[in-house]
């Protein structure tokens, strides 16, 4: 009967057999040569490193360097019977034992026991432990002392792929050589050749896209080989492995990503929904768009290679790229690793897919810290400029009123201007000659010492005309009314001076009071004036909650006023009674008070905003509440 050859799969039939065909074990491979070439043989090994990167065929190619009968040689011949031997896994002298399966202190026990023969056809007796952090402590402890003094011609090799459960004791007696994931470009080559090797055709893109899939184990890039070439009828090709593995490739992500990109929910989370309804698990997909997401990053940040982007640079979306920067990629990279994390315990995995998605479509929206901080930034010189150029023409302002009421010879105490020592008894001429020719003391014997009058609080000085005191006349744009216009007699005596003091003095005693005539009432502004004065000498709070009121009226029997605060109106009704008993002395017959509530919202229109705050407004794209 004609029996078929055994089929033999890629990893074996492709497993290193010198220590030249070590991929990506560089330095492993010369160390061991030159301590084989040297005769530094050690008596204990410790390989460790991820699976499927040579471990276990270092150790046989070493076993085979050390009792090839044309040896001690760096490069076994493979033709002896010892390296046949090896080889095939056949050899009496060369014993592997599986740790996982050996655990207890007996096996190690046996050991001991089968040390003491010398080996049977070879030179050396070794001894290959797989996954040897599986041992149990007792049996690590009962291998000390073996591994420690062994017999000459003994070398126990130890391999494993999680170095920190070999205990420290081990690990000192051992040499100790770290093996490395393999990279994706030397992964690509061996597949390149054992594709050549059979016969097949393969895509450079395909075979990009199983050595990532690998993770730098040549072995399981073999094994993914072995199972891609079974369904590709003799040609590998990227398309073959998408259709066939359930992968969703680079231009449908572009595509899903596109929509997001330009804030189409609606036609990304329907093209989620293609992609789920063509039989794509949802875990692959995730696992896909963080893939895209990170190349997308690589690409951002200037790294174009290939071996790392799986496929050219150039199939990625240009518009994608346009439209997010490197924070806002980082950001959807951070969402979806986050979803792999999440959909493991999410009531539906679907739902969180479709969550995730909908955030990337509000992407280009998203503003990190760091570019606050820039806005901020860039913005503080303009607040700084528009301050200070504020502040200049304030400046300015003030000083050109000053400026206006020197000319006019008024001194103003809230501006700085000082009023000059009268000698007592001097006509006024003589006051009015002296630069106060605005300032009249008619009805005082004497003039006032240059001191700070009491300040209202709308920043007028004190005026006590209506309440008895001294007639203080005001500049032209005050709006307070002067003697004459409250109706007093130009040849009334002055009185006698008492000793009182005037009420710009520091006693702050008021004057004896005199009778006034009824204000004008066809200059509502001077009513308003008036009743502030007067008020502000008994009720400074409601004098200064008048101050803030606008739009006085009077209809010959009410005075309404208009205010735009809910508590200011609830405190002038609370005083109407007393602000209308005024105005009835004002105008001499029986005015009533009244006061209107205007919303604020309803002037916010009409006024402008400040530069800085549109400045602001602008730089945030936002919007201004409450102004």
């Amino acid at each position: 009967m004609l029996w078929r050859m055994a089929y033999e799969v890629t990893a074996t039939r492709r497993r290193p057999q010198r220590l030249e065909d070590l991929v990506g074990q560089e330095f492993v491979a010369e160390t061991l040569r030159n301590s084989i070439q040297s005769g530094k043989i050690a008596h204990a090994y410790l390989f460790s490193g991820p699976r499927g990167c040579g471990k276990t065929s270092t150790a046989r190619i070493l076993a085979k360097a050390l009792n090839c009968q044309k040896g001690p040689s760096a490069t076994p011949c493979g033709e002896c019977s010892a390296c046949r031997e090896i080889t095939a896994g056949s050899s009496l002298d060369v014993i592997e034992i599986d740790g996982a399966s050996n655990t207890s202190v007996n096996d190690v026990r046996q050991i001991k026991d089968e040390v003491l023969f010398p080996p049977n056809s070879c030179r050396y007796k070794v001894y290959i432990i797989d996954e040897v952090h599986m041992l149990s402590t007792s049996a690590f402890n009962a291998l000390l002392k073996t591994i420690e003094e062994p017999p000459p011609y003994v070398i126990f090799i130890f391999a494993t792929t999680e170095l920190q459960k070999v205990p420290a004791t081990i690990k000192s007696r051992c040499q100790q050589f770290n093996f490395r994931l393999v990279p994706i470009e030397k992964v690509k080559e061996q597949l390149a050749l054992a594709a050549r090797e059979i016969g097949i055709q393969a895509e450079d893109e395909a075979l990009y896209w199983i050595a990532r899939e690998s993770t730098g184990s040549m072995r399981d890039s073999y094994t993914l080989f072995d199972q891609v070439a079974a369904f590709s009828d003799g040609e590998i090709t990227y398309a073959k492995i998408r259709d066939k593995l359930g992968l969703v490739g680079v231009d449908r992500l572009n595509e899903l990503f596109g929509f997001c990109a330009e804030g189409k929910t609606t036609e990304a989370l329907l093209r989620l929904d293609e992609c789920l309804q063509n039989g794509v698990s949802i875990e692959q997909l995730v696992t896909d768009c963080s893939d895209y997401l990170r190349s997308l990053l690589l690409i951002k940040s200037g790294v174009k290679k290939e071996a790392l982007l799986g496929q050219s640079a150039d199939r990625f979306s240009a518009e994608v790229l346009g439209a997010w920067n490197s924070v806002q990629i980082e950001r959807a990279l951070s969402i979806f690793l986050q979803l792999y994390r999440d959909i493991r315990y999410s009531l539906s995995p679907r739902y969180e897919f479709e969550l995730a998605v909908s955030r990337l479509c509000w992407l280009s929206q998203y503003v990190s810290a760091t570019d606050v901080k820039k806005a901020l930034d860039a913005v503080k010189p303009l607040l700084v400029k528009s301050a200070e150029a504020k502040q200049i023409v304030g400046d300015g302002t003030s000083r050109a009123d000053s400026s206006s009421a020197t000319g006019a010879g008024v001194a103003s105490p809230v501006q700085g201007g000082t009023t000059p020592a009268v000698t007592p008894g001097a006509p006024a001429e003589t006051a009015a000659s002296s630069g106060n020719a605005g300032t009249s003391y008619a009805g005082a014997a004497t003039a006032a010492p240059p001191q700070a009058a009491p300040v209202l609080p709308n920043g007028l000085p004190r005026f006590s005309a209506l309440s008895g005191g001294g007639d203080e006349d005001y500049a032209a744009d005050s709006g307070a009314p002067d003697t004459d216009d409250l109706g007093a007699p130009e040849d009334a005596e002055p009185p006698q001076d008492n000793g009182a003091q005037s009420p710009f003095s520091d006693g702050g005693a008021e004057p004896p009071a005199t009778n006034s005539a009824p204000v004008d009432t066809g200059d509502i502004a001077k009513v308003r004036d008036a009743l502030i004065a007067e008020l502000s000498v008994n009720d400074a709070l409601l004098a200064s909650a008048l101050m803030k009121t606008k739009d006085w009226q009077s209809s010959g029997t009410t005075v309404t006023v208009v205010t735009g605060d809910a508590f200011e109106q609830m405190q002038l009704q609370q005083q109407a009674g007393k602000i209308a008993e005024s105005l009835s002395g004002l105008y001499g017959k029986q005015v009533a008070f009244a006061v209107r509530l205007v919303e604020q919202q309803a002037q916010n229109t009409a006024r402008e905003l400040p530069v800085e705050v549109r400045i602001l407004r602008d730089t945030f794209k936002g919007s201004v509440l409450g102004y």
